[in-house]
């Protein structure tokens, strides 16, 4: 660590070589961002660049560039010829890296002709003239050369298991890594070379040898001159042979420092970041919790003008410090019921109500703490309910603190909201002609709903809005649309509460801090609507949340709040069953093993397969062979029994532990059933998504996984009834396309499957075997989502020749369907993104890219997301239509998986409940094909399936 002192410090950092190093470093878990960009580089610049100006805080700093070829490929013309090429997913990202440091107001210098290291060792003895410390950022050793009393080495380091830790180098130190002082590393180098620029050096001469040359002879000329001197004949014939290579060498190494550049302290002052630009590009690429940080807002230290951020205690991309000053806009904190009739007159003539609600966890399982309302952007309350005195409290930066001063003095609330006292306001709450904003409109309708209040007239939701404006995003939360949207900063529950071992129970943080996340999110709620409202109008997109998404929300909600019923017998009985099973599997494995094995272990199971038992390494990772599903699915084909009992123990293991162990832990004591969350806002598709349990993800394929569907069941005297969309994709690709063939098989009744199967095969549909139906139905699913004939080959287990011909006849049986789905990409290309049949966008940038494997996701996507998401539409609107019929009825709609839904219903009902389900579902919307739907009963979900 360099030593404090009153010398004025310049910090040159070699630009290309942080950029490299900030994107290896992540190279085997790269950041990404929801479109798919690799931004791996930009994040690790960034954050070293906060680490720099923070920690060392410089008085002069520049970031410098390679510029152009450097004269070194005249002197040798294959200079640098072996260095691979830049991989590409990091070209792309070199503009944002150079964005970051023009966000941080860091001067990005670079000298036409000339290398970063040339520039860096001119600037660095200019400095040193002026009495300046220059401390050169880099991990190059070639640098160690310029290391004297005023030119110093910072080496950032290196994650991974070869990595090397952060260290400053000065002349006291500066022989450590090479074994020579500075002025003796251009002769070191020039005997050992470098392979990574293609340098020759002296063929035979190491690491271990030079410094020994170099300690008795001294510079590399003199080792020349007295080869006839050196006694080992191998080091003394290299030197003869190479004697040229290695003089041009110490010329490639040797940095120079005349370069035609003249040092501007002032231009490199450092100065403030431009907090504004720098916000939203770490919006641009989804550095969520960057943004929020450098939002123009937010705190910033007090200390001189430098304006930075302290970031000291973000440990990552995910870190979370609680240091951000309330939102701008001013919050009333509300504990006495004299100033509800005042706030509730205001809400009545606002022309919305922003509404946040605080609960002290699940909202569906715990108590209301507190309640954010607001009239505008710039006037909100935060009403106390449940906030009670804790023995930790804040201090100033917002960091919990113990605080025995005010353990005996009793916090103060209003009373709950179902008294008689609040009557007023809940009567606004339940009014539907009051219009409600909201950030998460289902989160507020629980929350509220376990007060005692039903809560009506929501008209606008930001986190389904920011998903209809682009699903593809991955944060929709309300900080995140805020401060994208307008550039205004939201507490978040992590800054009330704090993280990890700071954490503490809503109820008893700061009442203030809690107005601000709480009424500062409702605030801001109003300032983000407006324009999200225009933006979801003039896209035609302001249907889709008024008619589809907001109407869906107390769907789901209801569907939480009924939950479903398990049988914890079954699964009792369930469990022990498989773990007999994977017992006798385990030592099935362990006797043609010949002995025991960690089956949860890869390196145990590298070694049996491949060493012990010889079998064929099919693909390899980093690490070594993979024995992944596909690879062990390969070999099992191949007749080995080894990995076909992997593969199986690997099944019984991960129902077992996934579904039959957990599910019976996740009942509610209170209701006796379990309780999903069903997500509007993840799947860029518009498809719905489950969890805390995702009950979506519950195996259909195996028989052993749909029995796990026997241990759900009804509630007394009910039933449960299953809707099942039938190919409810294919008939969306039918409609889309126009296909004639595709639209008259629907028509007409006729079985698709058997239709592709006659088509492909060259046969009359009456000769269409099992087999052949079954490849057709692969096939037909395979356009859907834009396999080739390498993906179908594999999947139905034939040559690519003959996959190729399977597409080739199915396009040309159903040319309408090859022309939509490339009809879709050209508009994917074009326009940037495609919709479905009610006008959900999907956003497509890889179809873009460069990159084939990216670009051809990005195909598959576009032609795909259409079709997909109409089948998401067609189910939502059903949902919607049906849980306003079942409003009085015995039958509550339970289930959402695909393109199921799920019903218990009273037997004496059941009949009635398939009428409407059919109805709404058949008729959720009008296609050109008419909309089936597979109905089943059953006193379990497995035997409502057909058993």
């Amino acid at each position: 660590m360099l030593e404090s002192s009153s010398q004025k410090t310049l910090y040159l950092l070699d630009g290309h070589a942080l950029v490299y190093r900030a994107f290896y470093a992540m190279i085997s878990r790269p950041l990404t961002t929801s479109k798919g960009e690799n931004t791996s580089a930009p994040f690790g610049l960034a954050r070293f660049l906060i680490r720099i100006l923070n920690d060392f805080q410089p008085d002069y700093i520049g970031v410098v560039f390679d510029a152009g070829d450097s004269y070194r490929t005249e002197v040798f013309p294959a200079y640098k010829a072996t260095r691979e090429k830049m991989p590409e997913e990091l070209a792309l990202s070199l503009q944002h890296c150079r964005d970051v440091v023009e966000g941080f107001r860091v001067p990005a210098i670079e000298v036409e002709g000339w290398e970063a290291d040339d520039v860096i060792g001119t600037l660095a003895r200019q400095a040193a003239r002026e009495g300046i410390l220059t401390v050169i950022v880099s991990g190059d050793k070639d640098f160690y050369q310029l290391i004297d009393s005023q030119t110093h080495l910072l080496n950032p380091g290196r994650g991974g298991a070869s990595g090397i830790e952060e260290t400053f180098v000065t002349p006291a130190t500066a022989d450590e890594r090479l074994g020579v002082a500075p002025e003796f590393v251009t002769d070191y180098l020039a005997l050992i070379g470098d392979s990574s620029d293609n340098i020759p050096g002296v063929r035979g001469i190491g690491p271990k040898t030079a410094p020994g040359l170099i300690q008795r002879f001294g510079h590399l000329e003199s080792i020349l001159e007295h080869t006839q001197d050196i006694e080992a004949k191998r080091v003394r014939s290299a030197l003869e042979q190479y004697a040229e290579d290695a003089s041009m060498s110490k010329q490639l190494v040797t940095i120079r420092t005349d370069v035609p550049i003249t040092l501007d302290l002032d231009g490199l002052r450092r100065d403030a970041p431009d907090r504004e630009r720098l916000s939203a590009l770490f919006l641009e690429l989804e550095f969520h919790r960057l943004a929020r940080e450098f939002a123009p807002d937010a705190k910033v230290e007090s200390e001189g003008d430098s304006g930075f951020v302290d970031l000291a205690n973000i440990p990552s991309a995910e870190g979370s410090p609680a240091n951000r000053a309330p939102d701008q806009a001013d919050c009333e904190v509300v504990v006495h019921t004299d100033r509800i009739s005042d706030i509730v007159s205001s809400l009545r003539k606002a022309r919305a109500v922003g509404i946040r609600s605080v609960t002290s966890g699940d909202p569906l399982r715990t108590h209301l703490v507190g309640l954010g309302l607001a009239a505008s952007e710039h006037e909100s309350w935060y009403l106390s309910f449940a906030h009670e005195q804790s023995s930790t409290a804040v201090d100033e930066e917002g960091n919990p603190v113990l605080a025995l001063d005010t353990l005996d003095t009793a916090a103060m609330n209003l009373p709950p909201l179902a008294s008689d006292e609040l009557a007023e306001l809940r009567s606004l709450l339940e009014d539907p002609g009051v219009p409600k904003w909201s950030g998460d409109a289902k989160h507020d309708l629980h929350a509220l709903a376990r007060a005692g209040v039903r809560l009506a007239g929501m008209e606008f939701d930001s986190s389904l809005a920011s998903y209809c404006l682009d699903p593809g995003k991955r944060q929709h939360d309300l900080e995140f649309v805020v401060l994208e949207r307008v550039g205004r900063t939201v507490l978040t529950r992590a800054d009330v509460c704090g993280t990890g071992r700071s954490l503490i129970p809503i109820a008893e943080a700061n009442p203030d801090r809690a107005a601000a996340h709480a009424g500062g999110g409702a605030a801001a709620l109003l300032a983000v609507g407006v324009p999200m409202r225009e933006d979801l109008d003039s896209y035609e997109m302001i249907r889709l949340l008024e008619d589809v998404e907001l109407p869906l929300v107390p769907v789901l909600a209801a569907m939480e709040r009924t939950g479903i019923e398990i049988d914890i017998g079954f699964f009792d009985q369930l469990h022990k069953r498989l773990a007999h099973d994977l017992e006798l599997v385990q030592d099935e494995i362990y006797a043609l093993a010949g002995g025991e094995v960690n089956l949860r272990s890869v390196p145990q199971m590298r070694t049996l397969l491949f060493e012990k038992l010889q079998l064929p390494v099919l693909r390899k990772t980093k690490t070594g062979p993979s024995t992944d599903e596909s690879v062990l699915s390969a070999l099992a084909a191949d007749g080995h029994a080894v990995p076909r009992l992997i593969l199986e123990h690997r099944e019984l293991d991960k129902l077992d532990s996934t579904y039959v162990r957990k599910l019976p832990s996740m009942v509610d004591p209170a209701t006796g059933r379990i309780h999903t969350s069903f997500n509007q806002t993840v799947a860029a598709t518009g498809r719905l998504s489950s969890s805390d349990p995702n009950l979506q993800n519950i195996p259909i394929r195996s028989s052993l996984g749909r029995e796990i569907r026997k241990g759900f069941v009804p509630a007394e005297g009910c039933v449960f009834l299953s809707a099942d969309y039938s190919q409810v994709e294919l008939r969306s690709l039918a409609h889309l396309s126009a296909d004639s063939a595709f639209v008259a098989a629907f028509r007409e009744g006729r079985d698709i499957h058997r239709e592709t199967a006659a088509s492909i095969f060259r046969v009359s549909t009456d000769d269409v075997s099992p087999g052949m139906r079954d490849q057709a139905k692969t096939i037909n699913f395979a356009t859907i989502y834009g396999q080739g004939p390498v993906a179908l080959a594999a999947q139905l287990g034939i040559d690519r020749s003959e996959a190729t011909e399977f597409i080739s006849s199915y396009f040309e049986r159903f040319a309408g369907v090859a022309h939509y789905l490339e009809a879709m990409k050209e508009q994917a290309r074009s326009q940037g993104f495609v919709e479905t049949l009610l006008g959900r966008r999907r956003y497509i940038p890889e179809i873009r890219a460069r990159n084939p494997g990216v670009r051809g996701f990005g195909e598959r996507t576009a032609a795909n997301s259409p079709i997909q998401g109409t089948a998401a539409d067609l189910i939502k609107l059903a949902m919607i239509r049906i849980h306003e019929r079942l409003a009085e009825t015995s039958a509550r709609m339970i289930l959402q998986v695909h393109d199921e839904l799920l019903f218990e219903s009273s037997e004496d009902y059941v009949e009635q409940l398939r009428t409407v389900v059919c109805e709404e579902m058949e008729g959720a919307i009008e296609l050109d094909v008419p909309l089936r739907v597979d109905i089943g009963v059953g006193k379990s979900w497995y035997l409502s399936k057909g058993g």
